[in-house]
This record gives C-alpha cells, structure tokens and sequence, in this order.
C-alpha cells in the first residue's frame, strides 16, 4: 500500500491547525494593537508601546527550552489543554488592565503559556501527519500561521477605528474559547519516551535537541533576514508614498504562498528538501532584492509575492527537516528547539536591524538581506549535502547487516 496515499485532512490534524491558527490570530493582533493602546489609551510613550511587544517575545524564548520537557513530563495531550486554557485567561486579562506595569506582567505570563502552547500544537502536527507525507502536512500547518499574519493585524487595526479596545479584547477573547474547544476534540498519538540514563537529573542537552539544533540555527537566520521585512515594511511603504497599499502586501503574500504551498510540499516529500529549500532561498532573496529598489505599487506587490513563495514555503520545509533529524520521541524537544531559534532570530533581527537601517536606509537594508539570504544557500547546500552523505551510510550498514544475517 502506497503510504503517500495516507489522508492528511483528519479531525485531529484540522482541530489542531485550528488552535494553531487562532492563537496566532490573537498575538498578531495584539501585537499590532498594544502599542497603539499603551501610547493612545495609557498615555505611555512609544518606547513603553514596543516594550509590551518585546515583553512577551522574551519570556516565549525563555520558556521554549523547557517546552520539549514539559510535554514530555505531562503528555502533549494534556499539556495542550492546560496551556490552551491558560492562555484564554490570559487574553480575558486585557480587559481589566488599565495601567501600563499591570499589562507588563500580564505579557510576561502571556509569553509563558504562548510559548508551550504554541510548541505543543506543531508537536502534534508532526504526529498526527502521516510520515510519508510530512513536508506536504507541515506546509499546509504552518499556513495557519502565516495566514494569522494577515489576518491578525487587519482585524486588529480594521476594528480599532471603529469600536473600543476593551470590545477589541472581548472579543478575542471569544474567538479564543472556540479555539479553546478545538483544542478539546485533539487527540493526538502519544509515541513511548525514551529511556532516561540519568532518572532525575535534566541537563541543557535533554532541552536541547541536539540533532535538530544545526537546521535550526540556520532556520534562525532565515528568521533574521525576514524579521525586516515584517518589522519596518509599513514604515518603507509609507517612505515610498505607498501607505495605501501596504496593507496589500501581507494579502498577496498569503495569497501566492497558498497557491504554491500544495505543490511544494508534495515536491519536498517526493524528490526530498534540496530542490525545494535551495529554489526557495534564491525565490526570498530576490523578493527581498526587488523590494529594496520597489518604486510604485507594481514592483512592491511582487516583491511580496516572491517572498511569500520563497519565505513561505522555507518555514515549514526546515520545520519538517528538524523534526525528522530526530527520533520520534523526541519529537516535541526538536519543534521545541526550532522555534526557539526561530524566535531568537525574528527577535534579533528587529533590535539589530532597526539599529542598522538609521544608518543606511530601508532600500539598502533590504539589498544587504537579500545578499545575506543568497550567501545562506552555500550554508543550506552544505547541510544537505551532509545529511544526504549520512543516510547513504545509514542505508549502507543496513544493507550490510541485513546481508551478514
């Protein structure tokens, strides 16, 4: 029986890329909305408004090592519904807060539950798709995400000339009990642990996956020369006398990363990550490329096209490659060691970059990326290249023991 013919649309792998998206959905809109609502409603001052984003960015990567054992401890199960729950009343919170140190700490416990929740949710993805067709599964969950970046912002910033920020919290906060109830109808596969050496005793490699972290650390750099792009563009397209189109360019980034997110991900599992991956970085650094020297709305929107193609497809292909790099039980620490380095790089990007670009302008601070991103692909091509080298020999000593029996 052809494995590849295995469903991936099940009620498991819907309910989860469900939760998956609406916690996105809410963090993109409050990460858009709190700034406004720091400066506009609690008269704090812009620096205060980018704090209560950074906030809850670091206590998410504080708590990412730890997540792999945390759902190993509790079952993925488990620990979804407690953080799920955890992260509801979290956002009920932000209509009572009306003081900025409050909303602080409100953050600080908010990142806490985002950042195990959102660990489970991709733990259980890569469970309940079938093996053969992971890049493919992967593809079509991670889409959730990115379909939040879009969809996040729009809501939270459509809404917000219209109607209160306390309707705005209330509001997410409903949507978040449908999430919350999706969360319910998951039941996901709990695959055996492992056999612990050392019972009671939990170094930096158990947190750690140590095979998954090589991809990952690569995986952060490609987070890097993105976070530029989802930091500053509304500011660039503003420069460019385009503002009134800027909201375009996440909606043709979704758009043409839905449209092409099928078919790469059935290439990925059939011809393997090479000739999706090394494309896909030449795709990314030539949107980057064209963007820098974008001068009207034709050439901006392209840019955004080739980027949700090339960065689209690059997120959940070097997902599925750090999640194969481990063994199955130690599936939940490999996602939970990408998207630390995964956040490690959107974060440092923003801080860096927004450092670099007082120096040298938007256009040439996305020219610079897009070289950056070109320069990756000798990178990837080497990690590739080493792991092709090592299932050969893989394949090899299975052949000579399966020939010595």
């Amino acid at each position: 029986m052809n494995q590849t013919k295995q469903p991936i649309w099940t009620k498991d792998f819907l309910s989860i890329s469900l939760v998956h998206f609406i916690v996105f959905v809410i963090f993109y809109t409050l990460l858009t909305t709190l700034p406004l609502y720091v400066i506009n409603e609690l008269g704090g001052s812009e620096s205060k408004g980018g704090l209560v984003v950074t906030a809850m960015f670091i206590t998410a990567i504080i708590i990412r090592p730890f997540s792999g054992k945390i759902l190993d401890w509790g079952g993925k199960k488990n620990i979804l519904l407690i953080t799920v729950v955890v992260f509801t009343i979290s956002t009920f919170g932000y209509i009572w807060v009306d003081a900025f140190a409050p909303l602080i700490l409100l953050r600080i416990f908010h990142g806490l539950s985002f950042g195990i929740l959102t660990t489970a949710t991709s733990a259980i993805a890569a469970d309940v798709v079938p093996d053969a067709r992971r890049g493919e599964g992967l593809g079509y969950f991670t889409m959730s995400m990115n379909l939040a970046v879009v969809a996040g912002p729009f809501l939270g910033l459509t809404l917000t000339q219209f109607v209160s920020y306390q309707f705005l919290f209330v509001l997410l906060s409903i949507i978040m009990i449908a999430g919350t109830l999706s969360a319910f109808l998951v039941r996901p596969k709990e695959i055996p642990k492992a056999p612990s050496k050392e019972s009671g005793k939990t170094s930096l490699r158990d947190l750690i996956e140590q095979k998954a972290l090589p991809i990952a650390a690569a995986s952060s750099l490609v987070a890097f020369a993105y976070s530029g792009v989802i930091s500053f563009i509304s500011v660039y397209a503003d420069q460019l006398g385009l503002a009134s189109v800027s909201s375009y360019f996440f909606l043709v980034f979704a758009v043409t990363m839905l449209l092409s997110r099928p078919y790469l991900g059935r290439l990925f599992d059939a011809r393997g990550p090479r000739i999706v991956i090394i494309p896909c970085l030449f795709i990314f650094a030539a949107g980057l490329g064209l963007l820098s020297f974008a001068e009207g709305t034709v050439s901006f929107l392209i840019s955004a096209a080739l980027i949700g193609v090339g960065y689209g497809t690059l997120l959940p292909s070097l997902l599925s490659l750090s999640v194969q790099a481990a063994s199955p039980e130690r599936n939940s620490y490999a996602t939970a060691t990408f998207f630390m380095m995964f956040d490690l790089g959107v974060a440092a990007g923003s801080f860096l970059l927004g450092i670099v670009v007082t120096y040298t302008g938007f256009s040439m601070l996305f020219a610079g990326s897009a070289v950056f991103v070109v320069l990756l692909c000798g990178l990837f091509q080497m990690m590739l290249d080493k792991k092709q080298a090592s299932a050969a020999e893989h394949w090899r000593q299975q052949e000579v023991e399966s020939s010595s029996r």
